[in-house]
């Protein structure tokens, strides 16, 4: 039985790994199966940022044993979040589409900012609670994220292109272990660093905790060649020296260093003495937590009344002095017509949630200019940093909202690229839902739903739609733009008949 249990999946750039957990009464999730592969799929990409077959084929071979060990696990209890290789790989949507199906859960590309709050989350779970401000470091295979918070809130949070693969397999191609490399790699670090210490040096952090495989290898190697009892700037220093007396990578034959880890140690040791003197840090310990604790710890939150989503949408309303009641409006009615047409068992509860706030966000753009504000809309949904939203998540709300209004040709054509010509029925309806419901809330006036507009008989392509006679006359503006619509439909081949009564 996995009532009780949740998973996630972190396909990281250096490893992929599946946890498992269960849910305890206080709110606390205790592992209770982990599994973890070293991929390394940032060695994958080639000179042009194309994923190389090898590498997805190996990352498949991955992602279906992870599918073996799922199998009796619903998707609501599932979250599978793809990090820093997969958001600038090129090719990543075409080996996601495969991935879906090995893994039998769709994948998300997070953010680098998500993935930082992600990382914190976890982080800060697996520690005692405080109050204390804690900056966080977790140098992951293809980028290294940077919180700061106190407690469980996240204040800071950046993300930065470098991680132990890539800068390994940059700055020690040939596996040389060289004064020359690690000076290199720690300068280059440094300069990307740089870019964005004055976010962090300025803050009162009281303790620096570093998460995940190479902060905890450093640690490990610290301690078991006592070199100091945390990891200490001095400490690495002398790590760095024993590593270039063994001159090359495959020699390397150190205690408290696992072998998978071996060959990616020195980017990620060079990244972290660039940190450490940077942002001006002596010494700094180990949390167990990180990205995918994070993402269970999320995932609870979204099948609870804390989904992390919703207030990430409050703020957007407030910040953008969006008309809340209009917004409430569009998205009642457009879920009445749903409603309507979909057996309530049809219903995707997660993509419900992606178009109800559409909806609430679709004049978000008005900030900007009321001319083409739909652009403008979706340009600040799919760009902003949207705590708790992955970027596919992202990307369908920021599509929705440009296609609330416009050329309905266009939109389609948008549509049938986005889903390859696979376009679900129910998707095409969610659609017109919502630019209906712009349509009849022009006025942004209350409407009587139950007496002024019904559904009738729907099927496969269309459904009759039952309007009160008198409240169209009474809004001929509304009639004109109704027929206008529904007429651009029909030559698409969805028969939506208007219907006076």
């Amino acid at each position: 039985m996995t009532q009780n249990l949740l998973a996630t999946v972190d396909l990281g750039s250096n490893s992929f790994r599946l946890l498992v957990g269960k849910i305890h009464e206080d709110g606390t999730i205790f592992s209770i199966d982990q599994i973890k592969e070293t991929v390394r799929l940032a060695s994958g990409l080639d000179a042009n940022n194309d994923l190389t077959k090898e590498s997805q084929m190996f990352a498949l071979e991955v992602l279906s044993r992870f599918s073996e060990r799922l199998s009796n696990f619903k998707k609501s209890q599932v979250r599978v979040v793809a990090t820093s290789t997969l958001r600038v790989a090129k090719n990543a949507s075409d080996f996601i589409a495969i991935g879906n199906k090995a893994l039998g859960f769709p994948i998300e590309v997070i953010s680098g900012k998500e993935e930082a709050r992600l990382v914190y989350l976890g982080a800060m779970h697996s520690l005692s609670y405080s109050n204390e401000k804690r900056l966080v470091i977790d140098i992951g295979g293809g980028s290294t994220e940077f919180i700061i918070g106190q407690g469980y809130d996240p204040e800071i949070m950046e993300s930065v292109t470098m991680g132990c693969v890539s800068y390994t397999g940059r700055y020690f191609s040939d596996g040389s272990l060289t004064e020359s490399n690690f000076n290199n790699a720690v300068l280059a670090a440094r300069s990307k660093i740089q870019a964005m210490e004055h976010l962090f040096v300025k803050h009162n952090w009281q303790l620096a905790i570093g998460t995940s495989g190479t902060a905890k290898t450093i640690y490990d190697m610290c301690i078991e060649n006592n070199l100091a009892d945390e990891i200490t700037y001095a400490g690495m220093q002398q790590l760095k020296k024993l590593l270039i007396k063994s001159k090359s990578i495959k020699n390397i034959n150190l205690d408290g260093i696992k072998e998978d880890r071996k060959a990616v140690i020195p980017g990620g040791l060079s990244i972290m003495i660039a940190i450490f003197e940077e942002l001006g840090i002596t010494s700094m310990t180990i949390a167990d937590g990180a990205l995918r604790e994070g993402v269970m710890y999320d995932l609870m939150g979204r099948k609870s009344d804390a989904d992390l989503r919703e207030v990430t949408v409050i703020d957007l309303k407030k910040r953008y002095g969006l008309d809340v009641a209009q917004g409430n409006r569009v998205a009642n009615f457009a879920f009445y017509l749903q409603n309507s047409i979909l057996a309530e068992e049809k219903i995707n509860l997660e993509k419900r949630k992606l178009l109800l706030w559409a909806c609430e966000l679709y004049e978000i753009g008005l900030s900007i200019s009321h001319n083409d504000y739909h652009k403008h809309g979706a340009y600040i949904l799919q760009n902003a940093d949207l705590a708790g939203f992955s970027k596919p998540e992202q990307t369908i709300i920021s599509e929705l909202v440009r296609s609330h209004r416009g050329s309905v040709a266009k939109v389609y054509d948008k549509l049938r690229k986005m889903f390859k010509d696979k376009i679900k029925t129910r998707t095409v309806f969610a659609l017109i839902s919502f630019r209906l419901a712009v349509i009849f809330n022009r006025s942004r006036k209350d409407i009587d739903l139950v007496n002024v507009v019904a559904v009738e008989n729907p099927h496969k392509i269309g459904y009759d739609l039952v309007v009160d006679k008198n409240w169209l006359v009474n809004n001929p503006l509304t009639l004109f733009s109704l027929n206008e619509e529904l007429a651009n439909w029909s030559t698409l081949g969805f028969e939506i008949k208007l219907i006076r009564k």
